[in-house]
């Protein structure tokens, strides 16, 4: 998608337009990053890049893996192996991850790097040059066993912030208050790699001075906070360091991952990883291109905005700042920061180190497509204060939002444009001469066009969540739109009208595909697919000047005379067993789920051993497994149940309305043929409009016990037939001539229709849709067709699949 950046097409700033460089925070590679990780930097910093495409901004997104520190040279001891090697293994795990995740970088590197060496050793230079850096010597904690000094991250102890006391608390930062900390500082500390206590030992580093530069780094944050309007979390950070006080920062570690120190008395140290890892995002740059310069020393005309979580603000906001300024050279700097709170799971904290949470692979192998996790992490996103994932929640989201309000907008639109003659369009849009003296398009145009006023205004300011529910907002009057115009009465009624409501929804439906592009690209895509539309088209809702007048004028979005492509479910229903399933599987950590697991795939290969393959009567091959006799009474409870014994009946709604309390539930007035009609609850409101169920003839099963569902008790159920991943669902339609109240029968079987059947009863696994002609497929039981005296029961188009 053009959206996207073009492969070899290196970009830099242009003279005149509005140039815009994005990073988000370097994913540390030590481990699989989590969805708290990837909603913090990486997929918020996406949305952002894509949606400057989308403006037509001149925009690149950088990131990358952080690479050097003691958690490399840890994490290489655990897995004996070289911290190289771990590098390219996370390097890679990471950068899989995010493409599954459709990231839309433009460079995503690394920091080991002959790059990172270059630009970090030659800004110490100019430090050096200017006095900015100071010798000192300072106390570290010193391992006997291990026989080395300790770097921060080597040492855990309890936090001696007050009121805090976690236990847990790294060397350089608590992971539960967030303060930053010196080793020496923590109350019981140990090695973590051999849990002894270490004991405080003399070494020489370099310090940055920041007191000194405070007055330059003041008059760049009063400045730059107000210009790029840095959200609230990262101002209240940062002045929370000032107003502390600013403290020389030692730039320099005993450890032997990492960019080297170009000074004769410390060329056996290496630079601190706050000091190199931002320094990353300018040698990623030089990766991306030897012109680097051009993005990061050219304040005139380059915007610099970066995405992170609230723990990484002070080495944004005031150490990577101060070690700009310090070089006196005239550097891109931070315009805009953009910081997420914390995204917690379930009932506690996602955690790498705990391995707790749903981490980008799980994400993948759970099968829900990418768009929903984009959309549900998105809508969820921590801008101002600690959000919690729950599988529930995205259950809501994806059944309620994205199925019933997004999806069934699209499906109604573009399924009635492709109907054939004489119901719809045949797959072209309609002419609409007179749109803008139509009084309700009219009335819809205005309203869009002060909701696309309202998405800009929030992307412009990373409002990202608002800039979804806004975008969200325009498919909800979409929605009420087509209702309000009843357009499936205006086809015959009033065929000029009916050709405006469906031009200007075609229209609508390419504006929320372009709107939403930065959300769910691959979303985007499939619409495009549907709409007929090359994929790599690029999206729009602006003219060539950047102006969005055009939105609201939604029934000029697409030509009169284009024809569609095939239509079909965007999403399809995450359902209550799914949930519960998922929960389950991610509960706990990641070490408890691997023993869970193997103790299942202990469990199957001991069920295996005890199964014996048999060959059946009919030459079939079946499991036997050696397992003790059942009772006869178990046995009796599974017998097959007659189809005899279902007493199917042509019905006629006689009246329908969404159930009150629940979206997806139609509630049905049906006339079997008795003295008074039976109230029917059927789950088909994402599936089925309301106008095609109004005096329908139906297929409805009259035997079934009642049960009540969310307040009202049905009474029978209309049978429907659906795809073999349910993503599709119809009607089984009796002939139009057929009795109200006829009975359906099934030739080739006898038996009366007696006895009350369960709903779960396992008949409906037996019964299918199979192949009649190429438009028809006969509704049938073991191949004998659901027949009445006017003929047999029909579904149209549906694949064969189990009838419901």
């Amino acid at each position: 998608m053009a959206n996207s950046p073009a492969k070899n097409a290196l970009k830099l700033p242009v003279p005149g337009r509005r140039n815009i460089l994005i990073t988000s925070a370097l994913p540390y590679v030590n481990n699989v990053p989590h969805l708290g990780n990837i909603i913090g930097c990486v997929l918020s910093a996406d949305v952002f890049a894509r949606y400057c495409r989308l403006r037509g901004y001149n925009a690149i997104y950088i990131c990358g893996t952080d690479e050097y520190g003691t958690a490399t040279e840890t994490k290489a001891m655990e897995e004996n192996c070289s911290p190289k090697e771990i590098c390219d293994k996370y390097h890679a795990i990471h950068r899989d991850i995010y493409k599954w995740f459709d990231i839309s970088f433009d460079k995503f590197g690394r920091t080991s790097t002959p790059q990172q060496t270059d630009v970090c050793q030659s800004i110490f230079h100019k430090l050096m040059e200017n006095s900015w850096l100071s010798e000192n010597t300072m106390q570290q904690l010193y391992c006997d066993s291990c026989e080395r000094f300790l770097a921060d991250r080597l040492v855990e102890g309890t936090c001696p912030t007050l009121d805090c006391n976690y236990e847990s608390a790294r060397g350089d930062q608590c992971e539960k208050c967030g303060k930053l900390l010196n080793p020496t500082e923590l109350k019981d500390p140990k090695c973590k790699v051999c849990q002894t206590t270490p004991r405080i030992r003399n070494t020489d580093h370099l310090f940055l001075e920041l007191p000194l530069l405070r007055d330059k780094l003041e008059e760049y944050i009063n400045n730059m906070s107000v210009a790029g309007s840095w959200s609230q979390n990262a101002i209240q950070a940062t002045h929370a360091w000032l107003k502390e006080g600013l403290k020389p920062r030692c730039i320099t570690r005993d450890l032997k991952w990492g960019v080297p120190v170009p000074h004769e008395e410390y060329k056996d140290k290496v630079f601190y990883v706050w000091f190199d890892a931002p320094i990353g995002y300018i040698s990623i740059t030089a990766c991306y291109t030897t012109d680097w310069e051009k993005w990061w020393k050219n304040p005139e005309n380059v915007e610099l905005y970066q995405f992170m979580g609230k723990d990484n603000v002070p080495f944004h906001t005031v150490m990577f700042p101060s070690t700009l300024l310090g070089t006196g050279e005239k550097w891109t700097m931070m315009k805009t920061i953009s910081v997420t709170e914390y995204l917690n799971y379930e009932s506690g904290k996602f955690s790498k180190s705990k391995g707790t949470g749903v981490f980008g692979n799980d994400a993948k192998d759970t099968k829900i497509p990418v768009e929903v996790w984009r959309y549900y992490l998105l809508t969820n996103r921590p801008e101002a204060s600690d959000t919690l994932f729950m599988w529930a929640d995205l259950q809501a989201k994806l059944n309620s939002e994205l199925l019933n309000n997004l999806g069934n907008f699209i499906n109604r639109v573009l399924s009635f444009i492709a109907k054939p003659p004489g119901a719809g369009y045949d797959s072209v849009i309609p002419d609409a001469p007179d749109a803008e003296s139509h009084q309700l398009t009219k009335s819809l145009a205005e309203k869009v066009g002060k909701l696309v006023d309202q998405y800009l205004e929030a992307m412009e300011k990373v409002k990202l969540k608002q800039g979804l529910k806004t975008a969200m907002n325009i498919s909800s009057e979409g929605n009420a739109y087509l209702q309000e115009s009843q357009f499936w009465k205006l086809y015959k009624e009033d065929p000029s009208s009916c050709a405006i409501v469906m031009k200007t929804s075609v229209g609508l439906v390419y504006l929320l595909a372009s709107l939403l592009e930065p959300f769910m690209p691959s979303f985007s895509v499939e619409v495009l697919r549907q709409l007929n539309i090359a994929p790599e088209t690029h999206l729009s809702f602006c003219d060539e000047k950047g102006e969005t007048e055009k939105a609201k004028k939604p029934w000029d979005f697409l030509p009169s005379g284009h024809k569609i492509g095939k239509p079909g479910p965007l999403f399809k229903e995450l359902k209550d067993e799914d949930v519960e399933f998922f929960r389950v599987k991610f509960a706990g950590s990641q070490a408890d789920r691997k023993v869970k697991a193997e103790a299942d795939e202990k469990k199957i290969a001991e069920q295996l051993k005890r199964t014996k393959i048999t060959v059946g009567t009919k030459g079939i091959a079946k499991e036997q497994q050696s397992k003790p006799a059942r009772s006869s009474k178990s046995k009796a409870s599974e017998t097959e149940i007659s189809i005899s014994k279902l007493d199917i009946r042509v019905g006629l709604i006689k009246k329908v309305e969404k159930h009150p309390d629940a979206d997806s539930l139609y509630v049905e007035e049906i006339d079997v043929g008795e003295d008074s009609t039976r109230t029917v609850v059927s789950g088909l409101v994402k599936y089925i409009p309301l106008e095609e169920m109004q005096n329908r003839k139906v297929c409805v099963l009259c035997n079934l016990k009642p049960a009540t569902m969310r307040g009202i008790k049905s009474h029978a159920m209309v049978l429907a037939a659906s795809s073999e991943d349910h993503s599709k669902v119809e009607l089984v339609d009796p002939p139009e001539s057929a009795a109200v109240g006829e009975r359906v029968s099934f030739p080739g079987y006898s038996g009366e229709a007696d006895g009350v059947l369960n709903a779960k009863s396992k008949v409906w696994e037996k019964v299918q849709a199979d192949l009649h002609t190429d438009a028809e497929r006969v509704a049938c039981y073991k191949d004998v067709p659901f027949t009445t005296s006017a003929g047999v029961c029909k579904v149209l188009s549906v694949a064969s699949g189990a009838i419901r």
